[in-house]
């Protein structure tokens, strides 16, 4: 029931950031009201696990999505669930792109330069996902990304290093994404390393056994993939090419065209 608890406490903060915008009245669907008396779907995930998937908000109406968004950023930033992260913060990493994107990525957690700056990817492995996504002919202002977890990681003791998050900060601070992913409604979402698909689908394991293969979340499609930092540490076109494939079949998933040299890319010659 605490994933429910969460998802009712997200919908009520975000009912009540509408309120104080201004919005009075919100479209409801005949069969969106059908849908939310259904039990939440069962969501199976590569590795036998079963987990409940809470249900999604409703759309939100398109003029109303920019200022339910700013007030979702504004909530965010001035979080205080984690003292031991908002101690050591610089910055809260909300997220950066389009709002309006049909292709949201969702990774770990910020590292020292997205704490320092604010803004998700930034680092090398940012870098390294930025040309990822100019490979699918998009740019990184057309599309949204985000992390499970808004804060850096502390790490006392350490000068230098990150972290994984743990359970119970990916608990704590996922409401704030899922928030994010409903207003935003993307077509297709894209797990970025084990601990994203962790923290979204719950599923813990071997990320060469999930990735590649599509799952749902909250009625989304979602490609677990490696994460661009793997791919620093470990350059081999094979490797390469496995997480290429995985953009190809998002691609071919938001009906973009896929020329004949992309589907070439990073293959023996």
């Amino acid at each position: 029931m605490s994933d429910l608890q969460n998802v009712l406490d997200a919908a009520e903060r975000h009912l009540l950031a509408l309120k104080a915008a201004g919005v009075r009245f919100l479209p409801v669907q005949p069969e969106t009201l059908s849908q939310l008396r259904e039990p939440p779907p069962i969501l199976e995930t590569q590795t036998g696990s079963r987990s409940e998937s809470p249900p999604a908000l409703p759309p939100q109406p398109p003029g109303d999505v920019e200022t339910a968004m700013t007030a979702l950023r504004q909530r965010a930033s001035a979080c205080l669930k984690c003292p031991h992260l908002v101690k050591t913060r610089k910055n809260v990493v909300f997220g950066v792109g389009d709002i309006h994107a049909r292709l949201m990525f969702v990774g770990e957690a910020p590292g020292a330069d997205e704490d320092a700056q604010g803004e998700p990817f930034v680092g090398a492995a940012g870098k390294l996902l930025t040309r990822i996504i100019q490979a699918m002919e998009l740019s990184r202002e057309t599309v949204y990304i985000a992390n499970i977890l808004k804060c850096r990681p502390d790490t006392p003791g350490q000068s230098a290093g990150n972290r994984k998050p743990t359970a119970g900060e990916m608990k704590t601070c996922l409401p704030w994404l899922l928030e994010q992913i409903d207003l935003i409604q993307p077509g297709v979402l894209v797990a970025l390393g084990a601990t994203a698909i962790e923290g979204l689908l719950g599923a813990a394991g071997p990320i060469g056994k999930l990735r590649g293969k599509f799952q749902t979340f909250r009625g989304i499609p979602l490609m677990p993939t490696f994460h661009p930092a793997y791919l620093l540490r470990n350059q081999a076109p094979s490797e390469k090419r496995k997480v290429w494939e995985d953009m190809l079949q998002v691609m071919e998933k938001l009906q973009m065209p896929v020329t004949e040299k992309q589907r070439g890319y990073f293959l023996k010659a």
